[in-house]
Formats: C-alpha cells, structure tokens, sequence
C-alpha cells in the first residue's frame, strides 16, 4: 500500500513542479543519484514528504537509447545501449554540474520527461552526434536491430 500511495503523491505533488519549471524554465541542480541506462537519470529531490522515496527518473526528453540486456532485441543494440550508458556515466562522472528542466510525465507515468544539461551541454544533442541515441518524440520506436 505505501508503493502505490508513493505513486499516487509523486503524481500529485509533480504536476505542480513541472507546472512551475515549464513557466519559468527553471533548471534543477538535483544530485545525480544513478545512471539508469544512456537516456533515464535517477536525482535526489527534497520535495517530496517522508516516507516516500526522494528521488525521480528522468527520461531525456526528444530521443531514445537502444535498449540493454535483456530487454534488447539483438547483440548490436545492447551494445549501443552499453555505450550509451557508459557514455552517460563517463559525462557525469566528470562534470562540475548536471542540471535539468522537467518537461511532463513519460507516456507511462513511472518516469519524467525533461533536458538534462551536463556542464551546459545537452545530453541529448551529445547521445546523438555520437550516434547513441535517436530522435523520438512519443510514436513507434525503430528497431535498433535493422
């Protein structure tokens, strides 16, 4: 009951965050908490109440990573997906800031859409100048093994 009530106050108490970041395209300084993969980032926030966990998932807004073992679908794209996660970590290891502007909720809820700025560098233009990710905006993914 507590994981389904967390659920349900993140989505409440969110909205509003994201409500207030898109006016003012307000950039967050959150710590990085993990590295999920090369296009989700785990922060620590202090908003929401006890006991719920104090963190969110961040998906980069605008493109998609291949997908990594076992969800990948070939050897080649859990490749790219390693690459892309190393690439992530590697970035952020070295940076002297990670900011983000949280755009909306991910079509699935579990997760926040938003820019990730690494050293004032967009994450997302990097993953794809260095071909680790693609552009996507919400319709059918393409397959990484093609």
């Amino acid at each position: 009951m507590v994981c389904k009530l967390g659920t349900q106050m993140k989505k409440l108490l969110i909205p509003l965050l994201l409500f207030a970041g898109s006016v003012n395209a307000e950039l967050y300084n959150w710590k990085v908490s993990r590295v999920i993969d090369g296009d989700t980032i785990e922060f620590i926030v202090n908003f929401l109440p006890s006991p719920l966990p104090q963190h969110i998932s961040v998906r980069v807004s605008g493109i998609d990573t291949p997908e990594k073992s076992p969800r990948s679908k070939c050897e080649m794209e859990n490749d790219i997906a390693q690459q892309a996660t190393e690439y992530t970590k590697e970035r952020i290891a070295k940076a002297q800031f990670v900011q983000v502007n949280l755009k909306s909720w991910d079509k699935y809820g579990g997760r926040v859409l938003g820019d990730v700025f690494i050293d004032d560098a967009d994450l997302a233009h990097e993953l794809l100048n260095h071909d680790f990710a693609r552009e996507y905006h919400g319709e059918t993914k393409s397959n990484w093994c093609e």
